[in-house]
């Protein structure tokens, strides 16, 4: 039998090389290489067209599960953020700002400075979150990439909840940057308050994220996106931050944080609230 050697003429399959058919009798011929199954090539004139399977009809495939499908959707950000490097070096570069130039302001005595100190911490929290939802954002209209996740069979609210866990990174990273640095303009022993103040992080920042993660979706498809941002965000933002920056005030201010705990429960209703509301609208919000 003789073997002619042929180049296949499919394009666009990757590792299709050069083609060999062996002859035989009949209007059809045996591939050997490069498939790796066994595929009939019909002769058409003197073209010879490899049919390769995309895939095994009889294979059925699962979708991931709901915590896999926001665990994507969280790498996604955080590896485009880990090539770029925009929002966290902006926002920190931000935050540095607010607290240096906060720190100049408002001296006046010791214990001044540290009521200043709990204010300081959480509008500077406060105006990176909103810097970076309006990047990321603006990120996903870009090429009408969002269209192309909300295009992909991932659950709504996994894609939130990917969202949101990827801005509470975020905000972890710059509490990281900012705690220390206030602790050493204002004069704070973090030996003493360093525990009870990730507490009240750890109580504030879920509902920061949540609402941020939910109206930040309406500015996909609006126009004026950073106006609605602001104007929506600030007003639903302010019952965590006011009980945030009391707590901290009080904690700064010598008060053990047994005697806080009511602030750390109202900051907990209100996370449990946007987070529960972020995973129930934030499908109507994307899809209308």
């Amino acid at each position: 039998m003789r073997a002619l050697e042929r180049s296949s003429p499919v394009t666009g399959l990757e590792g299709v090389g050069p083609a060999v058919v062996v002859s035989a009798p009949g209007p059809m011929r045996r591939l050997q290489q490069p498939c790796s199954s066994s595929v009939l090539v019909p002769r058409l004139e003197a073209a010879y067209h490899c049919r390769v399977p995309l895939s095994d009809p009889q294979v059925e495939r699962e979708l991931p599960g709901w915590l896999h499908q926001s665990l994507i959707v969280t790498g996604k950000d955080l590896r485009i953020e880990a090539r770029t490097g925009e929002v966290t070096i902006t926002s920190a570069f931000f935050a540095l700002l607010v607290v240096i130039l906060s720190s100049l302001s408002f001296s006046g005595g010791p214990m001044n400075q540290r009521l200043v100190a709990a204010g300081t911490l959480w509008l500077t929290i406060a105006f990176a979150a909103v810097l970076a939802l309006s990047r990321n954002w603006q990120r996903e209209r870009e090429e009408s990439a969002f269209l192309g996740m909300l295009a992909l069979p991932l659950s709504r609210s996994a894609i939130f909840f990917g969202k949101f866990l990827g801005l509470s990174i975020f905000l972890g990273v710059i509490e990281a940057v900012v705690i220390p640095l206030i602790a050493l303009l204002f004069a704070l022993e973090l030996s003493e308050v360093g525990l009870e103040l990730i507490l009240v992080a750890l109580a504030a920042t879920p509902g920061i994220a949540a609402t941020g993660t939910l109206f930040g979706s309406m500015t996909v498809r609006t126009r004026a996106r950073d106006l609605v941002l602001a104007v929506v965000l600030f007003p639903l933002l302010a019952p965590t931050l006011l009980a945030a920056v009391v707590a901290t005030r009080e904690l700064f201010g010598g008060v053990p944080i047994g005697e806080l705990w009511d602030y750390l429960v109202l900051m907990g209703l209100f996370d449990f609230i946007f987070l529960v509301g972020g995973l129930t609208l934030f499908g109507l919000l994307v899809d209308e």
